[in-house]
């Protein structure tokens, strides 16, 4: 009898670190139901020759909460092998909310993650007030990719509290009603809780986001009522700068609390030992029984600079270049007179970052992450007898206004981050798919992961890098159907081409509602992706189809 699809003669990595094994892979409905050598053809077949098939990839850091209102794509991480994406991260989520509280929530999430209020607002339907209720009505959305959720300090406190919850202490009732919205929204459907400490979080009057200095017994009570109700995640974005042991501590309180686990972000420094630094304080608290994780970004990362957005000067003359529609941009820089002005200006402004940490990204099809010294934009303007501004309108108008360069204050240093992310608590990822649309692109991490770090260097082997994209954080959002390819489980599988995956030159779109413009990345590699036992994507391209599940606690 025939199979549903066979994925035929393909390389099985199949996300338990085990390295790859030739065979087959059959499904039938949305069940993967024979690995190895399958007998009985396929009403359909994909020709994995030389190609590798794993697990679908578990993205457990995005923010497209919003996004799939408008986008059920969920792209760009659809495009680079994701089939199940964790929302609701850093602690800003539409859910629970009531709805006089949904321009705050809004708003919040403009200011903090640099998604146009006026898209969330017009492109979500706002039918829910409970996370149980926004799950439904992601769910009616018909996602692409599954989708699971975490449900929000800053949203959970607002909803509490109300206006008190931005800056007022939470007494002993604010606590325990605090511990009762989190429990219900667990109960409902949200695989665990976030929350956001980090100083740079802000509402749009300037004020810090609710529970940035929430106080411990807080999100232990709330730690207390995740483990009531069954045990979830505790994702954190922590205060590090300010108090790095404090806030250790409190993850080691959380994961005790709850006997489960604790997930926070974290970013290599420029030193050569801050990569082990990190992974020896989680590997303690890891060595005392207690589940502590992180998640980092696998390369240098920060702002893009480009002609078509964000540019590095703000003086007025920039200003006014930066009001102008890209073809006006264009012609701006193209006059003489108008780039002399822009030249002078910059010469006379102080950046808020060096230009030895601004890199161009290269001229190619894809982009180039190494970031060598010799390749920053200082010093290429250096060895050109030019000042970094004359250099970047130069490669702006060489290319038309494609050029891209990134700001690089996340993971300056190289060897620490092949350090970091080669901890045994620490995982690649923290796209933040969704968030800062206008500002970085990361989502594409997974395709980096395969074509960098095993490709071209191999940190890891083929199959410890598919673990650490399927298995290891499908366990952290508590996924026992998914994450490995094993008869019985979910069919959420990629055939890749690893001599030749990688991610493409990242784009300015205007594809959010209202013309709001954002970056994007497509991927090359990728034979198919299948989400559920469908094919999502095939040859780099989506098919239209839309499998995915939202995936409740």
């Amino acid at each position: 009898m025939a199979h549903d699809l066979v994925i035929r003669g393909g390389m099985v990595v199949d996300g338990t670190g085990a390295e790859p094994v030739a065979g087959d892979v059959a499904i039938d409905g949305d069940r993967i139901t024979a690995v190895g050598q399958v007998d009985a053809p396929g009403e359909r077949e994909i020709d994995a020759r030389g190609h590798a098939v794993t697990p679908g990839f578990v993205d457990v850091h995005t923010h497209l909460d919003a996004q799939v209102g408008w986008d059920p794509m969920l792209t760009p991480v659809s495009w680079h092998g994701v089939t199940t994406a964790l929302l609701g991260n850093c602690g800003v989520t539409f859910a629970p909310c009531k709805p006089a509280d949904r321009g705050l929530l809004a708003g919040m999430m403009e200011t903090v993650e640099d998604i146009p209020s006026d898209a969330i607002l017009n492109g979500l339907p706002w039918d829910w007030e409970g996370y149980g209720g926004y799950l439904d009505s992601v769910e009616a959305l018909r996602p692409a990719i599954n989708v699971a959720g975490l449900v929000g300090h800053c949203a959970v406190r607002f909803y509490a509290m109300g206006e008190r919850a931005v800056e007022e202490v939470a007494d002993e009732k604010d606590r325990e009603r605090i511990a009762e919205v989190v429990g219900q929204s667990i109960a409902d459907g949200a695989v665990g809780f976030s929350t956001s400490r980090f100083l740079g979080h802000f509402l749009p009057d300037g004020r810090h986001v609710p529970g940035t200095h929430a106080e411990h017994e807080e999100l232990i009570r709330v730690a207390e009522e995740v483990a009531a109700q069954g045990g979830g995640l505790m994702q954190n974005v922590l205060n590090l700068t300010a108090d790095f042991r404090g806030e250790m501590e409190l993850l080691r309180k959380q994961a005790q609390t709850t006997g489960d686990r604790v997930l926070f972000s974290i970013v290599a420094g420029r030193d050569d030992d801050s990569g082990q630094r990190i992974n020896r304080l989680v590997d303690a608290m890891c060595d005392e029984g207690l589940d502590v994780n992180a998640v980092a970004i696998p390369r240098g990362s920060g702002l893009i600079t480009c002609l078509a957005n964000l540019m590095p000067w703000r003086s007025p003359s920039w200003k006014r270049l930066a009001k102008l529609d890209f073809a006006a941009r264009l012609a701006a820089i193209d006059d003489d007179a108008t780039r002399a002005e822009l030249i002078d200006e910059a010469k006379a402004e102080e950046l808020r970052f060096s230009t030895r940490d601004i890199f161009p990204l290269g001229d190619g099809d894809r982009p180039d992450y190494g970031f060598e010294p010799e390749q920053s934009l200082q010093a290429q303007a250096d060895a050109a007898g030019e000042h970094p501004a004359e250099t970047w309108l130069r490669m702006s108008r060489e290319t038309r206004g494609r050029a891209l360069f990134t700001v690089r204050f996340f993971n300056p240093n190289l060897k620490a981050t092949a350090d970091l992310i080669s901890g045994d608590h620490v995982l690649p990822g923290l796209g933040d798919a969704g968030a800062h649309v206008g500002q970085i692109m990361d989502s594409g991490w997974c395709s980096f992961v395969l074509s960098h770090w095993l490709r071209e260097t191999g940190l890891f082997t083929t199959g410890e890098a598919v673990r650490r994209m399927t298995s290891a954080p499908a366990r952290l959002i508590g996924l026992k159907d998914r994450g490995t390819l094993e008869a019985g489980l979910r069919a959420d599988v990629n055939v890749i081409d690893l001599e030749r995956v990688h991610e493409k030159m990242p784009e300015y779109v205007h594809d959010f509602p209202g013309g709001a413009g954002r970056f994007v990345q497509r991927a090359e590699g990728y034979r198919a992706t299948i989400c559920n036992g469908e094919v999502i994507l095939e040859n780099d391209e989506h098919t239209g189809t839309r499998p995915g599940r939202v995936i409740r606690h």
